[in-house]
């Protein structure tokens, strides 16, 4: 028996191949093949859009996939007859860094347009039809959502009046003179599985353990290992300095004068931390990288 299991293709792709690197997979994606290869021989992969992933993995093509919220919400509000697709993770990366990305109401610097209501009878471009239309909807604005193939940005003002559009840090929508007026869905990698999957349990098992990885290797990212000796004498001054995960680890050492701290912390707060624990009686300080925590 084989998991298949959707791996998003496009902007997605090779953060999720890293991510699955991390997590302790070899995926291995080619320009000439939609089917990756993957050191597990219980999974078969197959890359499909984001956009298109919520469908196959509904209609049971897929047993499970990873995509946006986005894509996902996109589906539902299409296919409302649809059994809803079972959340597994919540996985917080993107294409650019591990954060959400918004999907924005954006239109050009100096137009009048300040609020959604301003949009009366305007057209708006966008990828995220579906929910760009249910959004307009719920605040009682008739607009004209027109579905966008590319290059969104630079459709206002002449080709639309404003655009509803990803974004991470924004700096895109500002090279192309537009403001944000609005955020109306924020959305990060999601893996879902449909029903059929979750009832088998060896797929439901299977699911879940790569679920559990996938987190693991997301907690471990910016994240790294620290350990040291330290006096007994001294201890107190040392894990006061410790930002730690859960507790510092303390053990004993075959000199009973000595014990053994280590703890896991951020990686951007090492370079300030290390000479302050050497000045408070730490020794033999070991800083190491961390593939994955698990909660």
């Amino acid at each position: 028996m084989k998991l298949k299991l959707g791996i998003p293709k496009g902007s997605l792709e090779q953060a999720t191949v890293q991510l699955f690197q991390r997590a302790g997979f070899q995926l291995i994606t080619s320009s000439r093949s939609y089917f990756p290869a993957i050191d597990d021989p219980e999974i078969e992969c197959m890359l499909i859009r984001a956009q298109e992933m919520a469908r196959y993995v509904a209609d049971g093509v897929l047993d499970a996939g990873l995509t946006g919220l986005d894509w996902i919400r996109e589906h539902e509000i299409g296919h409302p007859e649809q059994p809803p697709l079972t959340p597994i993770a919540d996985l917080v990366y993107a294409k650019q860094s591990f954060g959400k990305v918004r999907w924005v109401l954006a239109a050009p610097e100096g137009s009048p347009f300040q609020t959604a209501r301003d949009f009366e009878g305007r057209k708006i471009a966008t990828e995220l039809v579906r929910v760009t239309r249910d959004y307009f909807e719920k605040q009682g604005v008739n607009v004209d959502v027109e579905f966008s193939w590319g290059a969104t940005e630079v459709k206002p003002p002449v080709l639309a009046d404003a655009i509803v559009e990803a974004t991470e840090t924004g700096s895109t929508l500002r090279a192309n003179r537009l403001r944000i007026l609005d955020t109306i869905l924020e959305s990060n990698t999601q893996l879902v599985a449909n029903q059929a999957a979750m009832a088998d349990q060896w797929k439901r098992t299977k699911i879940a353990n790569i679920a559990l990885l996938l987190k693991a290797a997301i907690e471990a990212q910016g994240r790294v290992g620290l350990m040291l000796n330290a006096r007994k004498a001294d201890l107190g001054a040392v894990l006061g300095l410790l930002p730690a995960l859960q507790r510092p680890t303390v053990s004993s050492l075959s000199d009973p004068e000595w014990v053994a701290v280590n703890t896991i912390l951020e990686e951007k707060t090492v370079r300030d931390l290390i000479p302050k624990l050497k000045a408070a009686g730490g020794q033999g300080i070991v800083e190491y990288p961390l593939n994955k925590i698990v909660l």
